[in-house]
C-alpha cells in the first residue's frame, strides 16, 4: 500500500459527506480516489420516501462507497441533542441504502463555512444557500486528510455514544 495515498474503504467509490441538518442537508463528494472533497449539493428535506428515493438514486449515480455523517458536538467534544437526530439520520441512512455510514466530529465547520464566504460578498440568502455544502465540503476534506495522516487529528466518533 502506499503510504502517502489514504486508506480506502474496501468497497471502491466515492466517499460523501453529510451535514445534517433537520431542514437542510449538505453534501460534499469525493473523487473516486477518496483524495479530494467537493462541494455536491444542499438538499432541501422532504418526506421519508422522497428522501430514500433521493439517497438511493444519489449512490447510483455517483457510487457511493461510505457516507460520513456530521455530528454537531459542543466545543468539549460532548455530544448535543442535534447528535442523537445525526446518528438516527445515520442509521437510517444506512438501512435505506445498504452503504457504511461512518460518524464525524463536524464542531466548527459551519463556523469556518461562513468565514470561508465572508470574503466573496455574498448576501445573507447567498451565503444560508452555500453553507451546508460548503461545510460538508469542510468535514469530508478534515476526515479525508485524518485517515492520511493515519488519523491523527480530529478523530472519527464511535458509532454509539
Amino acid at each position: 500500500m502506499n503510504d502517502t495515498a489514504p486508506e480506502r474503504f474496501s468497497s471502491p467509490g466515492r466517499v460523501v459527506a453529510v451535514d445534517f441538518g433537520t431542514k437542510r442537508i449538505g453534501l460534499a463528494i469525493s473523487d473516486p480516489e477518496q483524495i479530494v472533497a467537493s462541494p455536491l449539493t444542499v438538499y432541501e428535506r422532504q418526506s421519508p420516501d422522497e428522501e430514500a428515493s433521493w439517497f438511493r438514486r444519489l449512490v447510483a449515480d455517483e457510487q457511493v462507497a461510505v457516507f460520513v455523517v456530521g455530528l454537531p458536538v459542543h466545543a468539549s467534544g460532548a455530544e448535543s441533542r442535534l447528535s442523537e437526530e445525526a446518528r438516527r439520520f445515520g442509521r437510517w441512512l444506512a438501512e435505506t441504502t445498504g452503504i457504511e455510514v461512518q460518524f464525524y466530529d463536524e464542531r466548527y465547520t459551519s463556523l469556518e463555512a461562513d468565514q470561508l464566504m465572508a470574503p466573496a460578498g455574498f448576501t445573507k440568502k447567498r451565503r444560508k444557500a452555500r453553507r451546508d455544502m460548503l461545510a460538508a465540503q469542510i468535514l469530508l476534506a478534515s476526515f479525508l486528510e485524518s485517515r492520511h495522516r493515519g488519523s491523527r487529528g480530529p478523530e472519527p466518533l464511535d458509532d454509539e455514544p
